[in-house]
């Protein structure tokens, strides 16, 4: 399995870290970042984010948005899913308008031509109507819109527990099991 995961310019790039900890170890992991993505890691967690991706323990791949011949810009390379997380209101609106002028939006739009699964965690906060309309395009298109948001039934003790429950939920929503939280129904 072959997994792109885009890290945009929105804050929660710590997010975007946990999910990637927690996707297994037999996908195949592609990951752009954006300029904007790795100075909000600095100014938020004070991380050199394509740094801290290197040193990781597992293979990765490491794209910057500028590499548009990356093989992941091709339907061709078989990509089999993407997630972008964080996502900007800026790349949301370049793939609700077809706008490919950088590697994340050019692999979003693969996924789109070719049906595959495409997830999509904006983090903004409130949402104006031109950020709506944007994302009531992509979930026509089939897009899955999971913006990061907070529960409480499975009674989270800490910033750590609302984190995996998101993560658990991206990873249920593409496909990928995962024990990360309490489900409904479970004891908490």
């Amino acid at each position: 399995m072959k997994l792109v995961v885009g890290i945009s310019g929105a804050s929660g790039t710590q997010l975007a870290l946990k999910f990637l900890e927690h996707i297994p170890k037999e996908y195949a992991l592609f990951v752009v970042i954006s300029q904007s993505a790795k100075r909000v890691a600095r100014a938020e967690e004070g991380l050199d984010l394509k740094s801290t991706l290197k040193q990781w323990q597992r293979p990765l791949e490491i794209f910057e948005e500028s590499q548009i011949n990356a093989p992941i810009a091709s339907g061709s390379f078989g990509i089999d899913a993407m997630a972008i997380i964080p996502a900007s209101l800026n790349i949301v609106a370049k793939i609700a308008h077809g706008i490919c002028d950088e590697l994340m939006s050019r692999a979003a739009a693969v996924m789109l031509k070719e049906q595959k699964k495409l997830l999509i965690a904006p983090r903004e906060l409130p949402l104006h109507s031109i950020a709506l309309e944007n994302l009531l395009a992509l979930a026509r298109a089939q897009v899955i819109i999971a913006p990061p948001m907070l529960t409480y039934y499975t009674k989270p003790q800490d910033l750590e527990s609302m984190e995996l429950f998101l993560v658990g939920k991206w990873l249920d929503a593409l496909g990928i099991d995962n024990h990360l939280y309490t489900r409904w129904g479970q004891p908490c």
